[in-house]
């Protein structure tokens, strides 16, 4: 869960238009969809970080154990002046784990859609490193132009939170491609991958006792009523998280409770009772089929670590 492909939407020009073609596009759809990128902003940002610390939320503290005990590793062989670029780096708290690993990076380029996370992380991480050269920078992390200054200088990448996940094996594919392209060769890549396991487990990880995930799902609606004029009831939509074991991942919706039409910006869209809104997938692997996967996207599998439980891995990719 993290987002994936877009620019932070706006009241403003291009980026406002671009978020009302994209609801337009997925409500007009037979099955109706939204994008999970738009599910974060400012709100919807702060829920996920309260998302991360509940406790049927595993994935965050295996993922930080797992950073805890392989950064090190990871980085020895990396050359001075290393450039870390982290693509979706929302709250920036795992990178501190790597930051304070390894001298050898001394610049990192934090790539995320919401302007309120970047802003908070690189005010708390330059109190910490000082001497780090830090380059927010907003937008689609598949496209985004790394600073010029960085250039010349060696590059790692840093993908954590499983949020590959959210895209189908063909779409990370193609994720990782672009990643190559940005760091160029040789680049070390470090990514987190959510494991395969009990169903109840990862619903429960999706759909938490204390309604945090679901106000997250729902903050989408609302965020649609105030940037696009749209006059969701957000009582009348429920949450819903299931796993489809034949694709291997969890699907977030919205369930319509009644029959209902909503305006937004001038279009209406009829809602029958029990019909969804798909906002998210979470695609689950095994630490095989990943390495693969990553192998057909021109990236050489390293080394990968897990958690005590084996809930998560951490996969160390090199593209060369």
């Amino acid at each position: 869960m993290r987002q994936l492909d877009l620019l932070e939407p706006s009241l403003e020009n291009d980026n406002r238009q671009n978020f009302l073609n994209a609801v337009i596009s997925g409500l007009s759809q037979e099955t109706k969809v939204l994008p999970t990128a738009y599910l974060y902003d400012a709100r919807g940002s702060a829920l996920f970080e309260e998302i991360t610390i509940l406790d049927e939320y595993y994935q965050t503290r295996a993922e930080i154990e797992i950073l805890t005990k392989c950064a090190v590793e990871w980085m020895s062989s990396f050359a001075p002046d290393t450039v870390l670029v982290e693509f979706g780096s929302g709250s920036s708290t795992k990178t501190e784990i790597l930051l304070a690993a390894s001298a050898m990076i001394t610049a990192y380029a934090a790539i995320d859609v919401s302007q309120a996370a970047l802003d908070a992380a690189e005010a708390r991480l330059a109190m910490r490193f000082p001497e780090l050269d830090i380059a927010p920078l907003i937008g689609d992390f598949t496209a985004v132009a790394l600073p010029s200054r960085f250039a010349a200088r060696p590059h790692a990448g840093f993908f954590p939170g499983s949020t590959i996940g959210n895209l189908t094996p063909a779409q990370a594919k193609d994720l990782l491609g672009s990643f190559g392209s940005i760091l160029g060769q040789p680049s070390p890549l470090l990514i987190g991958i959510d494991l395969h396991k009990d169903a109840d487990r990862l619903v429960a990880a999706y759909d938490d006792a204390r309604g945090v995930t679901a106000a997250f799902n729902l903050n989408l609606l609302r965020r649609i009523n105030r940037e696009l004029d749209g006059n969701f009831n957000l009582d009348g939509f429920k949450h819903l998280a299931k796993y489809d074991p034949h694709l291997s991942r969890i699907e977030m919706h919205l369930v319509s409770r009644q029959s209902q039409a909503v305006s937004i910006a001038g279009h209406t869209f009829s809602f029958a009772k029990g019909e969804t809104i798909h906002t998210e997938n979470s695609y689950k692997y095994s630490i095989d089929g990943f390495r693969q996967l990553a192998e057909e996207a021109g990236w050489q599998p390293d080394m990968v670590w897990t958690d005590d439980e084996q809930l998560f891995a951490v996969h160390a990719l090199v593209y060369e």
